[in-house]
């Protein structure tokens, strides 16, 4: 499948229509048994799967990335479908619950069954780093579909073409299926993406991208007369800490580790490892240095980014008491950028934190070399709210349940002795923390439980059997993982 030309910019006041279409399918869409949701999942990953070449080749031209990180993005994109189709089948995302009424209970109560039921048309921004997995069909428009919301997808100007492809796909596979028309549609342009945000049939949102752009659509979604839940991931500054044990006994190791991990792909992921806290004196700073000579340029996605990732670097490098070890290049004109390496002792640090430790989207890291545990554990705390935090330490050594501790606060994912970059696609993957790196920390955006976000609890009480939502009655509860009378059933 080829297409030569992208969808043109929405205009802003058809948006509110397209969101309407889509409120309307929806109340359709939840209707719909939950084996016919899993199976129109899975047709829109084998549809995907079925045009793997065509739209690795595009994505390339588009994004610069290499074919075999896309071909490999583009699986992790139909596995994660995959995934949502096994859990909307298994049932327990839905939380079913029944309480059959209890005249001897203190106090008394009537029947109670409650389920958590889809919230409605859900808006997904795509990112730019991840034109498969955070895009058109990536993990937002798959839980969002598996919750039982149609989608409308704002398209990503970084890459239109593959945005516009993989929409056609997606809409061919849920067609071929019979899904109600309007349930998946996109849009493309700013205006169309704030209307979106404010068109009253919209309920949710999902959102990859910067804090900046973030928190002025997250503002958008609060300002509205009825605010509605934005959920945000937004730009991360994530750290990993190495003990002097750790560097002891495998400095050499987590030094290319390290090097490979922030350099993985331009540095372009918002869980890179964009500080290294380092112990002083050990050896490590300069091991990392000499990883990093040996490492070649790489294009980045967009000129944006390129020009972005530029002007942080010598922003942080302006900070006092910040060195610059290795500088960055970027080509204006291949977009190709080589790894930058910047040092600030941890004492410095704790006077300039909030200058220094900003986020450099791209192959930059800086180290923060400590002297003792405290200073080490300081460093940390100066640290904003991340997505993940790596903990590279020895099992036996008296710092590193504290650090896990520490770091367990200060993020979403701890990472023991590897690295933060990959994210798992899986039951237990949470993908999230504290503001500033997502708008809502209570919550995923990889995983199974990423449903949750795009779903709503309503308790029935009294209803009678027949008039009950479908997925409520006996026969089909039978069906699920449900609670019942406080006891946890299988199917």
């Amino acid at each position: 499948m080829t297409i030569d030309e992208p969808i043109p910019p929405t205009p802003a006041d058809a948006v509110a229509g397209v969101a309407e279409r889509s409120a309307i399918a929806g109340e359709l869409l939840k209707e719909l048994p939950l084996d016919w949701r899993a199976g129109m999942l899975e047709s829109i990953a084998q549809r995907l799967d079925s045009d793997a070449d065509p739209l690795v080749e595009v994505a390339g031209a588009e994004t610069h990335l290499p074919a075999q990180r896309l071909r490999g993005e583009l699986a992790r994109t139909t596995a994660q479908l995959r995934l949502f189709a096994s859990v909307v089948r298994e049932g327990s995302f839905l939380e079913a619950t029944v309480d059959h009424a209890d005249a001897t209970a203190t106090p008394p109560h009537p029947e109670i069954r409650r389920i958590l039921q889809p919230i409605g048309p859900v808006g997904v921004f795509g990112a730019s780093n991840f034109p498969f997995a955070f895009s058109v069909a990536g993990g937002d428009t798959a839980s969002a579909l598996a919750a039982g919301c149609p989608v409308i997808v704002k398209l990503h100007e970084g890459h239109p073409v593959l945005s516009t492809m993989t929409a056609a796909l997606v809409t061919e596979a849920m067609a071929s299926v019979d899904a109600p028309p309007d349930a998946f549609a996109m849009i493309r342009g700013r205006s169309a993406g704030i209307a979106l945000v404010t068109a009253p049939a919209t309920r949710a949102v999902g959102f990859t991208g910067s804090e900046r752009g973030g928190r002025a659509l997250f503002d958008l979604a609060q300002s509205r007369p009825d605010p509605i839940p934005f959920y945000g991931e937004l730009g991360s500054v994530n750290a990993a800490a190495i003990t002097p044990a750790a560097a002891q006994t495998r400095g050499e190791a987590i030094a290319v580790g390290l090097v490979d991990s922030y350099t993985l792909g331009a540095g372009q992921f918002c869980t890179k490892p964009g500080v290294a806290l380092v112990p002083a004196r050990s050896g490590m700073r300069s091991s990392i240095e000499a990883a990093v000579a040996d490492r070649a340029g790489q294009p980045m996605l967009t000129s944006a980014i390129a020009a972005g990732f530029r002007a942080a670097v010598d922003e942080v490098s302006s900070v006092p008491g910040v060195r610059m070890l290795v500088d960055a290049a970027v080509d204006p004109e291949t977009l190709v950028a080589t790894p930058a390496l910047l040092s600030i002792s941890a004492e410095e640090l704790l006077a300039v934190a909030s200058d220094a430790l900003r986020e450099m989207f791209g192959p930059a890291c800086l180290i923060v070399e400590y002297e003792t545990d405290d200073e080490l554990l300081a460093a940390l705390h100066a640290l904003a709210p991340a997505l993940a935090i790596g903990v590279h330490a020895e099992p036996d050594e008296p710092l590193a349940q504290r650090l896990l501790a520490d770091a367990a606060r200060r993020a979403g994912r701890v990472v023991w002795n590897g690295w933060t970059t990959g994210v798992a696609v899986t039951w237990s993957m949470h993908h999230g923390g504290a503001w500033p790196s997502t708008t809502a920390s209570i919550h995923t955006s990889v995983g199974a439980t990423a449903t949750r976000r795009f779903m709503t609890p309503v308790a029935f009480q009294d209803v009678p059997h027949d008039l009950l939502p479908p997925l409520l009655k006996d026969k089909h509860l039978s069906r699920i993982v449900r609670r019942v009378d406080g006891e946890l059933r299988l199917p």
